[in-house]
């Protein structure tokens, strides 16, 4: 059956940032131990002994504002209901306002040895436009508190299409961030989601256009290039062997099991959700959950998921539908957004770009 990943949402923020469109509440300490004896009761109802679980993600909201007593608790409880690998990847999203030395370390006496860190940038305008409450000194200190408390695998986000974000500004940003101990970063393009506070005309009028944003993207994939962080995935960048391996299975269609409020699952051939409703999940026995495929990951699901990753899509896989792919693929070589070897299909970065659009024409 393979193995198994868990992941913990915690739907809690200080402040929600104006651009988050992930499901959060305001941090209130009741609701908090009310939340962590959920998802307890959770893990104890999707008990699973039956393979090795070896990915745990927490999730958010801001995980990290938790205690670490509370996270000992999800712990303790996945051991005692799972199988936990002794390799396991454990990992936690930090804003870096939530973390300091002492909470860190109790971290990882806990059993969380992978930090993923809310940076998004090192220059402070741009970190105020966003709304977040760091600065870029407080990022730098939270990366290194987490080094001295004993993290070795430590992840940073980078937001890139930021307004009045330029080549040079992007440049100091990931050279600020490289010269950290940090071996993963996630780049993501700022985008305007439905429903939040930056969905309105104002914000959209001072975003880049495309052709800046395309300049952005590649210019950040050759910096971290350089840098030695290779592109494994669209957004995804890491020092060889420091991949994320749990969210490496959402890409490969490999079982996991959400537990939180708004968490997703993929699991003995069913994907599932629960619904956004924090008080909901509290106060029922089980997560209330809704079927979303009844049928995933077939060729298309995994065709598009594999596209998004750097080692691509083998063609071989799929002996039905192979002449149908070979015929499209000199256009998008010519154009310059796949390459093509040894029956393996894989995007380039400008390929990235426009994945969805290109991932359409090959396999639908």
């Amino acid at each position: 059956m393979g193995t198994l990943g868990i992941y913990i949402h915690v739907p809690f923020c200080g402040k929600k940032c104006a651009y988050c469109d992930f499901y959060s509440e305001s941090y209130r300490k009741d609701t908090v131990s009310e939340y962590v004896g959920a998802v307890v009761r959770n893990l104890k109802a999707y008990s699973d002994k039956s393979r090795f679980t070896d990915t745990v993600y927490f999730g958010g909201g801001t995980p990290s504002l938790l205690s670490a007593e509370q996270i000992q608790i999800i712990l303790d409880e996945i051991r005692n209901s799972f199988r936990l690998a002794e390799n396991s990847e454990i990992t936690i999203e930090a804003n870096p306002n939530t973390i300091d030395s002492g909470k860190l370390k109790k971290f990882r006496t806990a059993g969380i040895n992978r930090l993923s860190i809310g940076v998004q940038s090192m220059v402070d305008s741009e970190l105020k436009f966003l709304g977040r409450t760091h600065s870029a000194e407080r990022a730098e200190k939270a990366v290194m508190n987490a080094y001295g408390a004993g993290f070795e695998n430590i992840s940073c986000d980078v937001m890139i299409a930021i307004p009045e974000q330029s080549a040079e500004s992007l440049r100091y940003t990931i050279e600020r961030i490289t010269a950290l101990p940090v071996q993963h970063i996630s780049g993501y393009i700022l985008k305007t989601e439905s429903g939040t506070p930056f969905d309105c005309d104002e914000i959209k009028s001072l975003l880049p256009d495309d052709d800046k944003t395309a300049e952005l993207y590649i210019e950040m994939v050759e910096l971290l290039g350089d840098r030695g962080f290779i592109q494994y995935e669209v957004s995804n960048f890491a020092r060889k062997g420091f991949e994320s391996r749990h969210n490496c299975r959402y890409w490969k269609c490999l079982d996991y099991i959400g537990i939180g409020a708004s968490a997703h699952s993929c699991n003995n051939g069913k994907r599932f959700a629960v619904n956004r409703n924090l008080h909901n999940f509290i106060e029922s026995p089980v997560q209330k959950i809704t079927i979303t495929d009844e049928n995933p990951c077939t060729f298309e699901e995994y065709a598009m998921l594999r596209l998004r990753l750097a080692e691509g899509l083998n063609v071989d896989d799929f002996p039905e539908h192979k002449d149908d792919i070979l015929k499209k693929i000199p256009a998008l070589i010519k154009s310059g957004h796949i390459n093509y070897n040894e029956n393996r299909i894989s995007l380039t970065p400008t390929g990235f770009l426009v994945s969805n659009s290109v991932i359409e024409y090959l396999i639908f």
